[in-house]
């Protein structure tokens, strides 16, 4: 007797949880053939206000860490990342990468990861220096987090994308509200379990699937949010985000591909600069 496969509904990733959508709604996620692989919560407004909260509310934990300790954790869902390879190369074979691309695609994931980690405890010897002054002062200038970054993660290539644009943003101490792919959203709803499995703390990264025109006047709108990484947004996208971005003078950071850079930390970080008397 033949039976019906039971279609998984996947939820949205919030504070470390795994909450259904306000909205109630969802949408298939589809194979390259067009069958339903899943269905993925639609995130409503709501749900967007509820992450820009609770990552607002993770803020000041993650950016108390040291350097050293976030590497660890970044270093850890590479680790994590890695053992669940597998799982993630069916998904993107499934949305239509041959499989010899798709484990290429999530190699190249883990060793971005591994790359931003080993940054960590080093970007600030780089950024940050004593700047000569004349006066007995030292003028020493260091880099400090934005704070609340709003991720547009591209939607093609959907894992690498996605890591690519999220790693840079960890590594100085903000917190993240990401919209995933909209349409290849397996590969980010996998990655949000490995996060809850790599010792990342609750709120710093919050993952919506749903529908990117309606999320992201939100995103680009919402006083609380400090700055958008806009790496996967259409040029009508952008331009939205950039008009938002003016309510409270939103840091923009326009699609550049997904290649790897330590100016892609510096874009996310603000630099404080303290003076101090040399005494006698």
């Amino acid at each position: 007797m033949s039976r019906l496969d039971v279609k998984k509904t996947y939820k949205l990733y919030i504070g470390g949880k795994f909450p259904r959508s306000e909205s109630g709604r969802s949408y298939p996620a589809l194979n390259k053939d067009g069958e339903v692989l899943a269905r993925v919560a639609s995130a409503s407004r709501k749900d967007l206000r509820d992450a820009v909260r609770t990552a607002r509310g993770a803020v000041s934990g993650w950016a108390g860490r040291s350097g050293y300790n976030r590497g660890q954790i970044l270093y850890r869902i590479a680790e994590t990342l890695e053992d669940r390879a597998g799982t993630f190369v069916e998904q993107l074979t499934a949305s239509g990468s041959t499989s010899a691309a798709a484990k290429k695609e999530v190699g190249q994931a883990v060793d971005r990861l591994v790359w931003y980690a080993g940054w960590a405890d080093k970007f600030a010897q780089i950024y940050g220096n004593l700047n000569p002054v004349s006066g007995p002062f030292f003028n020493i200038s260091a880099p400090e987090p934005t704070g609340v970054v709003g991720v547009i993660a591209p939607e093609e290539p959907a894992l690498l994308g996605l890591v690519s644009r999220l790693a840079p943003v960890l590594v100085p101490g903000n917190t993240t509200v990401v919209l995933a792919s909209e349409s290849v959203p397996m590969p980010a709803i996998t990655f949000s379990e490995v996060l809850d499995s790599s010792d990342v703390p609750a709120g710093v990264v919050n993952l919506l699937t749903g529908s990117k025109d309606d999320l992201i006047p939100f995103l680009a709108d919402h006083m609380d949010v400090n700055a958008v990484d806009a790496g996967g947004a259409t040029p009508n996208q952008l331009t939205r985000v950039q008009e938002g971005a003016v309510h409270n003078v939103k840091r923009v950071v326009a699609p550049d591909g997904t290649g790897q850079s330590p100016y892609r930390i510096a874009a996310f970080t603000e630099t404080k600069t303290v003076w101090h008397p040399k005494g006698l």
